[in-house]
């Protein structure tokens, strides 16, 4: 076996992207224990520094040691109860995972959706609620499958009126699009780090309302092998997973320090170094770099005669669909621009699957130079493969979009 070498691919896709350096760094620092006071003093900033990233004063705010999914199947398993009603809009691939883990927990799930390339009006969602009355909605702010960003502002004080759990999932979105958790009244919200965040997947930040907390705290149940004479069982049924039990992952991250499990030390590492950079840079700073790379990569698309997918007034800053266009070959085109040009895009799932390309602009590779390049080398491979365009143009408009013009 030889030493890891990978290429030096440039991840332009809808994510995981190329990590920021500092963050690669801060992963191959040493390990300590997991209740040595300077680990559970990381721990204790991390829970800090994301109430910040999530704009929040909940106290409940932590790491879910495994990819987001790990995140949104922790929210879901531990506040629904067998038969409970949950409702999910349903406008790309992962409001239909959003379905399938509910279910998974027992739930009875409703669905209302939308074409793949639209969104939701509240008022549609509001209309779902009061026919359904479900206990909570499920809903995704960024899926990056259609490149569709939710609106989320009004959402909170419907599911406030209706007395419904609000839960979304931002992992595509958070660092690159605006997300206001107390503002927006969010009860639960699970991210990634493989976006805008500039880290590797594997870690799953999470915060949660008091009102979530009461919810779950009711079905508090502590293993025996690590029970103590104070702990006693909540009234709920027990929550169907150990691993993604929030009461339990809630006293391993307060003051109790509940020997859960153990930390996954250096994806903690890894997150805290994350939020610090976002943090440091400045979330409005980190929103508006991602929406001007954005509109830029959108510029330089439309540039080459190629048509954008969706509704472009709700696109996310950080990626964009593009249509294929007719006599070219998807697939061949991105093989080439993977083998030839070290750069990777996306296709996408379902219904769009062959039929667009994601190009993504997040985190760490949401700058001039890679997105000039994408375009540059995109541009290359179309003309040569037959695709009508004016050479040049692309990039010349994502300059007029960098010097103001655009």
């Amino acid at each position: 076996m030889k030493h890891l070498t990978p290429p030096p691919r440039l991840l332009m896709g809808p994510g995981p992207i190329n990590c920021y350096p500092r963050v690669l760094s801060a992963m191959s620092t040493q390990l300590i224990g997991q209740y040595d006071p300077v680990m559970t003093g990381y721990m204790n900033e991390v829970m800090s520094l994301y109430r910040d990233v999530f704009r929040t004063n909940n106290k409940a705010t932590l790491l879910i040691d495994g990819t987001s999914r790990a995140g949104i199947e922790a929210v879901l398993v531990s506040c629904i109860e067998p038969g409970d009603k949950v409702l999910v809009p349903v406008f790309g691939r992962f409001g239909h995972l959003l379905k399938e883990i509910a279910e998974r927990a027992g739930a009875d799930v409703h669905c209302i959706e939308a074409t793949w390339g639209e969104v939701f009006e509240p008022q549609q969602i509001e209309d779902a609620i009061k026919q359904v009355q479900p206990k909570v909605l499920a809903l995704v702010q960024g899926d990056t499958s259609t490149t569709m960003l939710q609106p989320l502002d009004q959402i909170g004080d419907i599911c406030r009126r209706h007395d419904v759990i609000f839960y979304s999932d931002a992992t595509a979105s958070i660092g690159g699009n605006p997300f206001e958790t107390d503002k927006w009244q969010l009860d639960a919200v699970s991210v990634g780090l493989q976006k805008c965040l500039g880290g590797p997947s594997g870690s799953a930040p999470i915060t949660l309302s008091e009102r979530y907390v009461d919810l779950v705290r009711s079905r508090q149940h502590v293993e025996a092998g690590i029970k103590a004479d104070h702990h006693s069982a909540g009234s709920g049924s027990r929550i169907r997973s150990n691993y993604f039990d929030i009461p339990m992952i809630l006293d391993y991250w307060g003051e109790e320090r509940l020997n859960h499990h153990t930390e996954a030390t250096s994806m903690l590492y890894c997150a805290r170094e994350c939020a610090i950079n976002l943090l440091e840079e400045g979330v409005t700073e980190s929103i508006a770099r991602h929406e001007l790379h954005g509109k830029a990569m959108l510029a330089g698309i439309q540039g080459m005669n190629l048509q954008p997918f969706g509704d472009l007034t709700h696109k996310m800053n950080n990626v964009v669909g593009v249509h294929i266009p007719s006599g070219v070959d998807g697939e061949h085109i991105r093989h080439q621009l993977l083998h030839d040009f070290n750069i990777e895009i996306g296709t996408s799932f379902g219904p769009l699957h062959g039929k667009i390309w994601r190009i993504g602009t997040m985190g760490y590779n949401a700058r001039q130079d890679t997105v000039l390049h994408t375009l540059q080398s995109l541009e290359t491979l179309l003309r040569r493969g037959g695709h009508k365009l004016h050479p040049g143009q692309a990039i010349d408009c994502a300059f007029n979009v960098y010097s103001g013009k655009g």
